[in-house]
């Protein structure tokens, strides 16, 4: 028997843990999760210390589930088929929030899109600039992410967003970034910006919505806010 061959421990822990799965997934600890995920990916390896490993660095499911694949190499153990086993259920999880809203008006689908974007931006931990250029009908046309910064910092040119707006067809758009530190509320930087952009794009016959701001599992909404 090889090295990496399961031991027989190993291989009735798996099976009682499949069977606990499939019978009531909410029962499992956020570590049996991970350990199972990754036992997909490293079938001949007993994976409950990695995924312990894994919870203690990052701090949470979320966290570790959201973390970019090269903080995940780093972790002592992970190659790219359990990196990639973690990516797919963060794309996975993210696609099914994104198509609650996808094929609808995003304004008369404005709860999915913020689950959505609370998902999406919430967790990262550099600041994101993303755009969202919608049609007449306030339906996605294109979500593209426009800068990416340091863990405070990120820049957005005016010209750069009109320009990729008229060059969609774009009739309106929402801006959206997120606050590393967790706190949504906007600097007067991002009150200035949005009021620039909000300023170009209406003389062009293009609408500005909102600017969106996320942190942790909050966010602020300008419009709301009444601050465009």
């Amino acid at each position: 028997m090889g090295e990496d061959a399961p031991t027989p421990d190993h291989a009735g822990h798996r099976s009682r843990l499949r069977a606990r799965l499939l019978d009531d997934a909410d029962g499992l600890a956020d570590y049996e999760l991970v350990e199972y995920l990754l036992a997909l990916a490293i079938p001949r390896r007993d994976t409950k210390p990695l995924a312990k490993a894994l919870l203690r660095e990052f701090g949470s499911l979320k966290q570790l589930i959201a973390a970019d694949p090269e903080s995940l190499r780093r972790v002592d153990g992970m190659g790219d088929g359990a990196v990639a086993a973690l990516k797919i259920v963060r794309a996975a999880g993210l696609r099914m929030l994104k198509n609650e809203f996808r094929e609808k008006p995003l304004l008369s689908s404005w709860d999915a899109l913020l689950d959505w974007l609370r998902a999406d931006m919430g967790p990262i931990d550099i600041e994101r600039v993303r755009v969202l250029y919608l049609n007449s009908r306030n339906m996605l046309i294109r979500d593209e992410v426009a800068s990416e910064g340091s863990i405070d910092q990120s820049a957005i040119y005016v010209r750069e967003v009109v320009k990729r707006a008229l060059e969609l067809g774009a009739a309106a758009i929402i801006l959206v970034h997120n606050h590393p530190s967790g706190n949504p509320e906007p600097s007067r930087q991002d009150i200035a910006i949005t009021r620039d952009i909000a300023d170009a794009a209406g003389k062009l016959g293009i609408v500005v919505h909102d600017h969106i701001i996320v942190g942790g599992a909050e966010f602020r909404s300008l419009r709301a806010m009444g601050l465009i």
